[in-house]
């Protein structure tokens, strides 16, 4: 097939079908044919380059199409992809994510701000497009001193003066820590660590969370800041309380294992796991927890509410697997996002809206292991591209 030319240098490739479809669907043939084609057009390569660009930003995300045009669109899918021997591979493809690709052959995609009319363009709405972020290193600060580590960490505070930091994939190492102040620790998306407190509590930070602790627990309470997720187990202490402060509210405790999470875009909650804790928002009346309860936050009324669970699906990332049970795969979604350091891009009227997963999910560093037990799970279907991952509706 030749390409149109055009006034539009980049884009007439976003017009070519052949082009979204070596994009979409990578084969042996299709990387030759376009070796071959740079090789005999070599000065069109910066125009390929940007399409490639441009494509991976494609918000794809609200477009809607009549029924008629889907089944046409279907049909000249099959007639397209038929040149080049591949009925046999989209008949492997639902209807939704059929649609979805011919959405890609049948439009000119434009990202903001490209469209020369000034109209943004979007797409079908049958897939969720995802893609990886850039890898972002943990932080431990203390006084005016910043430590950074590129994997996991696990941090033992043996004293007000040292922490011992043992990561992955490099030796031990001391750092000497400020007294009487308070530390640090944020451990961005992708990432997790274990900090060992001062008193012998145990704390598991969670992907994009952050902690701030003090060196010793020198007053008459132990309190911990939080931002994101925790499993904590508390030492105890009868004479000195333990505190977890959140954004909007505090957990007292009384000598406890239990689960905090406060996610931004995700309903904050305590599970409790064993022993006793109370929680307080602002201003508000402080209630109880009793083991296997879980407390759910409403920012709305500034209140909780409680009810029995399984407590396993709330505590088994730290053991390195998920757990969902009838879970949205939407939710399922943001763990991943946050465990892998993923970002997809979907709106509320998404296809997958209303379906769920229920299964365990091995946390193993082969993303692709994890993205296709979570199409097991969840009925859907996936194809990861480089950098990109799409999710389609079976």
């Amino acid at each position: 097939m030749r390409l149109k030319t055009d006034n539009h240098h980049f884009v007439r490739f976003l017009k070519d079908e052949k082009f979204i479809e070596w994009k979409l669907f990578s084969t042996d043939e299709l990387n030759r044919y376009w070796e071959e084609y740079l090789r005999r057009h070599p000065d069109e390569k910066d125009d390929i380059l940007l399409a490639e660009k441009h494509f991976r930003s494609i918000n794809m995300s609200s477009l809607k199409m009549p029924q008629e045009k889907k089944k046409e669109a279907i049909h000249r899918l099959e007639q397209s992809l038929g040149v080049y021997g591949r009925k046999c591979r989209i008949r492997r493809f639902t209807y939704a994510a059929a649609c979805a690709v011919v959405l890609v052959l049948s439009i000119l995609f434009i990202p903001k701000g490209m469209n020369r009319s000034g109209e943004q363009l979007t797409a079908t709405t049958d897939y969720i497009m995802g893609s990886e972020l850039e890898s972002e290193d943990i932080l431990f600060i203390t006084g005016n001193k910043a430590s950074s580590f590129q994997s996991n960490v696990d941090i033992r505070i043996d004293n007000d003066q040292t922490a011992k930091i043992k990561s992955e994939h490099a030796e031990a190492e001391e750092i000497s820590i400020e007294q009487h102040t308070m530390n640090k620790l944020i451990v961005p998306y992708g990432k997790r660590s274990k900090v060992v407190l001062s008193d012998g509590t145990q704390i598991w930070l969670n992907s994009g969370s952050s902690m701030e602790f003090p060196s010793a627990f020198t007053g008459e309470r132990r309190e911990v800041f939080l931002s994101g997720e925790m499993y904590i187990e508390v030492a105890p202490d009868k004479k000195k309380s333990f505190y977890v402060h959140t954004p909007a509210y505090k957990v007292k405790v009384y000598g406890t294992k239990f689960n905090v999470s406060t996610y931004s875009g995700s309903p904050s909650s305590v599970v409790l796991i064993e022993g006793s804790v109370s929680l307080q928002p602002v201003e508000k009346q402080e209630i109880f927890l009793s083991p296997n309860e879980q407390a759910v936050y409403s920012e709305a009324t500034g209140t909780f509410d409680t009810r029995k669970v399984d407590v396993h699906p709330f505590i088994s990332w730290k053991e390195g697997y998920l757990t969902f049970e009838d879970t949205p795969v939407i939710e399922a979604l943001k763990q991943i996002e946050r465990y892998y350091n993923l970002s997809f891009n979907y709106e509320n009227n998404v296809s997958l809206q209303g379906l769920t997963c229920t299964g365990k999910i091995i946390l193993s560093d082969n993303l692709d292991n994890v993205m296709t037990t979570l199409t097991l799970i969840s009925d859907t279907k996936y194809k990861r591209e480089d950098k990109l991952i799409y999710i389609y509706k079976k």
